[in-house]
This record gives structure tokens, C-alpha cells and sequence, in this order.
């Protein structure tokens, strides 16, 4: 019963947090920020290379996803970081980043959980 209140919590807890994603239209320059319920809009720079010359895949997602805790604390200090990369090719490279992001969960909970059972 315990784990089915936790999974439902859970579940809501990131239904709320995908809530506060970033619609098509924000302003970087407004110092004031608000909370828009919106589902995020298009990506004007979807398959368009970088100024490296290369659009980021399912491979860069993964690693995107993954390092993504690390990139957000960088973030608040340096505003030209950004946890996501805009050159992508779309459906492929946010499979990757959620599934990066799943593999740091995963390997955090089963590093965690290793050490209790000792």
C-alpha cells in the first residue's frame, strides 16, 4: 500500500512539475517571471544546425539528460547555460534527455539502495 502512495504521489508531483514547462512566447529580459499553464510551443531552431555545424541527436539527449541536475545549478549562475539544446532533431533527442535522466535516477537509487542493504 506504502509504495502505491508513493508512486501516486510521485506521479502527481511530476504532472505538476511538467505543468510549469515554458510556453512558445517568453521574454528573457522581464525581470518579473510568471507561472504560464501552457504546453510548450514549437522550436523555431528545430533541425537547424549550431554554430558548430551539428544538430543535436538522440546520443547528445541521452547525455543532455543526464548531466541535467549538474546543468541546472551551473544555470543560476551562468545564464548562458542552458540545460536543453534548441538545435535538436526533435523527437529523437528528447527520448535521449528523458532517458538520460532516467539513468541518473536509476543509477542514484540503486547506488542508494545497495548500501542500506549492507
Amino acid at each position: 500500500m506504502k509504495k502505491i502512495l508513493v508512486l501516486v504521489l510521485f506521479t502527481i508531483s511530476l504532472v505538476s512539475l511538467a505543468a510549469c514547462a515554458p510556453g512558445a512566447k517568453i521574454n528573457i529580459d522581464k525581470t518579473k517571471s510568471e507561472i504560464q499553464f501552457t504546453m510548450p510551443g514549437e522550436n523555431p531552431e528545430l533541425g537547424k544546425q549550431a554554430d558548430n555545424g551539428l544538430v543535436a541527436g538522440l546520443g547528445t539527449g541521452l547525455w543532455h539528460g543526464f548531466i541535467s541536475p549538474v546543468t541546472l545549478i551551473i544555470s543560476f549562475s551562468n545564464p548562458a547555460i542552458q540545460m536543453y539544446e534548441v538545435h535538436n532533431d526533435g523527437p529523437l533527442y528528447n527520448l535521449g534527455f528523458l532517458l538520460g535522466a532516467i539513468l541518473l535516477v536509476a543509477i542514484l537509487g540503486l547506488s542508494g539502495g545497495s548500501r542500506r542493504r549492507r
